[in-house]
């Protein structure tokens, strides 16, 4: 079914939240404003946004430490987000989580991941789950490239496909795990390949393409819901920034990167849209002003709310008496 002019904007936001989000955040941790780790989603919207456009309340997603796309595109809220990351009282995990265990179950976000590969096996636990109660739910996994060379990978698709899970597992192969370029590590071109070891369905996705993942996304999706088991889905897309804000990037070079910048995906998706008739260009840019605002506003509120009292480490602590 071809989306309206409606959803076509809403997921233009999306992307775009994304977008600002993640820039917003780098230009707060070069200039001092916010510590931390950050590993930037800037540049692969198209992925989190494509799959999670076929997702609902009853629907679960497990992430990565890159996993800010993730939530936004879940519908995670962007004030309680950015507060967080400041490790304010008013955080999404209350500020003891901060950006690599960022988690949202009422929006069926199970969580950012700091180890690779760990939100995987989350996910067929999850998938088992909506199988077992009948909820008609979907698990979807996002990682890496650089997951699927770690053992839970290989357990988790293997499992899934014997019990003919509803899951679907997004590889987001940006070319390089940290600093090391795919092709040293893993001997096959298309990660997609890896399914046929488990006879699961499989597709490859242009990351740069919204409409290319949503498509795509929205089989695998179709299929799990049907109790026709999981779908492999690659995505080959690159990420703007490094492995983490303040990395040299000295593994790549220049035209590398401004070749990728060439096939932006929000850039795709506008001039597309607009070309077919779909989305008017000023509308566009409306949403592009108001979505600044909304950020920037949600650093305001972030820097203004309280932080966590000592009395607070003892809070939403689970212990065996």
């Amino acid at each position: 079914m071809p989306l309206s002019t409606e959803s076509l904007m809403d997921l233009y936001r999306q992307m775009r939240r994304i977008r600002a989000f993640e820039e917003k955040l780098a230009e707060l941790v070069n200039a001092g404003q916010l510590a931390g780790f950050l590993h930037l989603y800037a540049g692969q919207e198209a992925v989190a946004v494509g799959v999670c456009a076929h997702l609902g309340d009853r629907d679960y997603v497990a992430s990565t430490h890159r996993g800010h796309g993730h939530a936004i595109a879940k519908g995670v809220d962007l004030r309680a987000m950015m507060a967080e990351l400041f490790g304010r009282r008013t955080g999404v995990c209350k500020g003891k989580g901060g950006s690599m265990h960022i988690a949202d179950l009422d929006r069926g976000m199970l969580g950012a991941n700091g180890i690779v590969g760990a939100g995987i096996p989350l996910t067929v636990g999850a998938a088992l789950t909506a199988q077992v109660k009948r909820t008609g739910g979907v698990a979807v996994a996002f990682f890496g490239d650089g997951a699927t060379n770690q053992g839970q990978f290989h357990e988790a698709l293997n499992l899934a496909a014997i019990w003919k899970l509803p899951a679907v597992f997004v590889a987001e192969n940006n070319g390089y795990g940290e600093a090391t370029p795919m092709e040293f590590v893993t001997p096959v071109r298309d990660l997609a390949v890896r399914a046929g070891a488990y006879a699961m369905a499989s597709a490859i996705a242009d990351g740069m393409d919204f409409f290319d993942v949503h498509e795509k996304a929205g089989a695998a999706v179709a299929r799990a819901r049907a109790g026709e088991g999981p779908t492999l889905l690659e995505c080959k897309t690159y990420r703007y920034y490094g492995h983490y804000v303040g990395d040299p990037l000295t593994y790549r070079t220049k035209e590398e990167a401004e070749a990728w910048r060439q096939r932006d995906a929000l850039a795709h998706f506008a001039e597309r849209t607009v070309r077919e008739g779909l989305v008017e260009p000023g509308n566009l840019h409306r949403i592009d002003t108001e979505v600044a605002a909304e950020v920037d506003d949600a650093v305001r509120a972030a820097q203004e709310a309280p932080l966590p009292t000592p009395d607070d480490v003892a809070t939403d602590v689970y212990v065996k008496e």
